[in-house]
């Protein structure tokens, strides 16, 4: 007993943070680069010739490639050393940046924003692997927490910065990002420890992709984000009639970026102290109500009661989404540790899937003759739906 209480003790002294802040830079640029085109696209399409959906296509294309791409990557390095499988991904990732940074015509985007999606994959997978496999148990909530910080910070941030970067050159913005990216690959190279996964057979690391608890746990992650962008990729159409001015939609998605890694935070320490799947249920109940008391506070008619509410439900669905990563990413770490490279792939691509998902229900409803507001019911069934999911897959 005196023996486990000292290894647990060594083990709690050896945590720290200092290895783990390239990895939050890096996803940090990762996460800018997922949503930086959103507000330039008529922009793009001017410069490089093509109609503004043809632009747009430059972001599905990402999107699909690391929905895809992801889990296959994950299998084939899920026996890499994670340093060096970290440093290639980020290096991939930072060239596809400029190569659309730099590119002239639109085939050459298309190209770079695919080469950028393979690698940005592979690093979402490899970083939350490396993050699970080097933290102690007790800490692995906060550890998720501030690496995960960047990517959901990034995530509500990268309309706005593209939009006040991108006021000269829509290709300033992805040029920022792979300077970003960079110096994150130079800080990983010299001060993050070389770690190797234990080199079971890639048909045992597979095996717990077969459990039905697993398969669940994904479609979660997948519900929770389909929920989330039906109605963030409208956003503008939700508030725009209670905010008219761009800057005012700018500082919503900024308090929106500050909200999600607040939430983040708070649910990366509640995750050390209870267990991951209680928490996760509180966060998709609160995501499940926002919706539910959003949809109704909107059908009011006073414009600052309007105003009022639409920015309260925006700034709670950002803290519920950051809020909901940590705990879900502590879920599926624990079912299958010995498979968390592919495991986590898999989260990337759930992640991929369900924010095209709840893009497309969005404009259907929209082209339904749903108005703006509505959205916030379809995204309640969604929630709906995924916390019904999640008791089931969370049952002892």
């Amino acid at each position: 007993m005196t023996d486990t209480c000292a290894a647990d003790t060594v083990e709690e002294q050896e945590f720290s943070y200092r290895p783990l802040v390239w990895l939050a830079v890096a996803t940090f640029s990762m996460g800018i680069d997922g949503y930086v085109l959103t507000g330039l696209l008529p922009t793009i399409a001017a410069d490089l010739h093509v109609s503004v959906a043809a632009a747009g296509q430059l972001m599905s294309a990402f999107a699909l490639t690391a929905a895809f791409a992801g889990p296959v990557l994950g299998t084939v390095t899920s026996r890499w050393e994670r340093r060096t499988t970290i440093a290639t991904a980020l290096a991939v990732f930072v060239l596809g940046n400029l190569v659309v940074g730099l590119a002239t015509t639109y085939p050459i985007a298309f190209a770079g924003r695919v080469l950028a999606a393979l690698g940005a994959c592979l690093l979402n997978a490899a970083v939350s692997g490396y993050v699970i496999a080097v933290t102690p148990v007790g800490h692995r909530g906060k550890a998720l927490s501030f690496v995960l910080g960047g990517l959901l910070t990034a995530t509500a941030l990268g309309v706005p910065v593209g939009l006040v970067i991108g006021q000269s050159s829509w290709r300033y913005p992805m040029i920022l990002v792979a300077v970003m990216g960079t110096i994150a690959l130079a800080g990983i190279l010299r001060g993050l420890p070389r770690r190797r996964l234990p080199a079971g057979r890639l048909t045992d690391q597979l095996r717990p992709l077969a459990r039905p608890r697993l398969l669940g746990s994904l479609l979660v992650t997948s519900g929770i984000l389909a929920g989330s962008f039906t109605c963030f990729t409208y956003a503008v159409l939700i508030l725009g009639p209670s905010f008219p001015a761009g800057w005012m939609i700018i500082a919503i998605m900024f308090g929106y970026g500050v909200a999600s890694a607040l939430g983040n935070a708070i649910t990366g320490r509640l995750a050390d102290r209870f267990p991951a799947p209680r928490v996760l249920t509180v966060v998709l109940i609160v995501l499940l109500l926002n919706s539910v008391l959003g949809l109704a506070g909107l059908l009011l008619t006073s414009a600052t009661a309007l105003a009022v509410v639409g920015v309260s439900w925006f700034f709670f669905q950002g803290a519920g989404n950051g809020g909901a990563a940590v705990p879900q990413q502590v879920r599926l770490g624990g079912l299958a540790p010995e498979s968390a490279a592919i495991v986590m792939a898999l989260n990337g691509s759930a992640i991929s899937l369900g924010a095209a998902f709840g893009s497309a229900v969005g404009g259907i409803a929209l082209t339904a003759g749903s108005a703006p507001s509505g959205l916030l019911g379809v995204a309640a069934v969604i929630l709906a739906a995924t916390v019904v999911l999640h008791l089931i897959v969370s049952r002892p």
